[in-house]
């Protein structure tokens, strides 16, 4: 296997789409916007684990999974610069990952009808997964999510990027017995949210999504970052780093 120059690892709610899936869930099907507002000013100021308010949230949704699935796909959309970034990282050989707190079948569900078969089939996904109740023919009326790990966000993204590294050989530790002669590839991170800031520790340059809570946790922490506002932004600048210009002069909150 060879060395790709670079690896995308980002979000999925909120950061590939425009709107957050569990957010819009827990407003349209379960218990509004106000409570699940209240819930994550809860989790940005500590007082909450992004594991409890999340759970709450989801236990606010009484639909089957099915239905869940289909309502997003009718009103979740895709941010209009994901297709001509992914594409770009398809003719460069850069793997985009998708390291995130939502269900697994949501996203490929998304993914799939947003992007199309072929990023569904070529994008790995790190995510929780979920649980049905019922027999075969039922599937779906009764579900929980199943959390990745037991940390407090109930998917610690910092491990599921190094468990990918591990996976292609690619973990700095083990890299040059595997691939003597050959540069380290860059890491990058794109995110929006609270649950995105271990995972942005692991890489050398984190995108932040403007106006959204990772930039003002990573102004309070004094975490550096660049700012997007869509996919866009993020291609401009990739495209930029792949040509040789520095990483350091994209980074803000140094």
């Amino acid at each position: 296997m060879s060395v790709p120059p670079a690896i995308v690892f980002t979000d999925w709610d909120g950061t590939v789409t425009l709107q957050d899936s569990n957010d819009y869930l827990t407003e349209n099907l379960g218990f509004g916007y106000p409570k699940r507002k209240a819930i994550n000013d809860e989790i940005l100021d500590g007082s909450k684990s992004f594991r409890d308010g999340f759970q709450e949230m989801l236990d606010s949704i009484k639909q089957p999974f099915p239905e869940c699935i289909d309502y997003l796909l009718k009103h979740v959309q895709l941010d209009p610069g994901f297709r001509k970034c992914y594409d770009y990282c398809v003719s460069k050989k850069i793997p985009i990952i998708i390291i995130s707190s939502g269900m697994k079948p949501i996203i490929y569900n998304l993914l799939k009808h947003l992007v199309g078969e072929d990023a569904a089939e070529n994008i790995e996904i790190y995510s929780n997964e979920v649980e049905y109740f019922e027999k075969a023919n039922d599937l779906g009326k009764t579900w929980d999510i199943v959390y990745k790990d037991d940390s407090d966000f109930g998917h610690n993204k910092s491990l599921s990027i190094k468990e990918y590294l591990v996976s292609k050989n690619l973990d700095k530790t083990n890299f040059e017995a595997h691939y003597k002669d050959s540069k380290y590839p860059t890491l990058f991170y794109c995110g929006d949210g609270v649950s995105d800031l271990s995972a942005a520790k692991e890489t050398d340059l984190l995108f932040a999504k403007h106006g959204k809570d990772l930039i003002i946790y990573c102004n309070r922490e004094n975490i550096p970052y660049t700012e997007f506002n869509n996919f866009d932004d993020i291609l401009s600048k990739l495209t930029k780093i792949m040509d040789g210009e520095g990483i350091e002069k994209f980074i803000e909150n140094k």
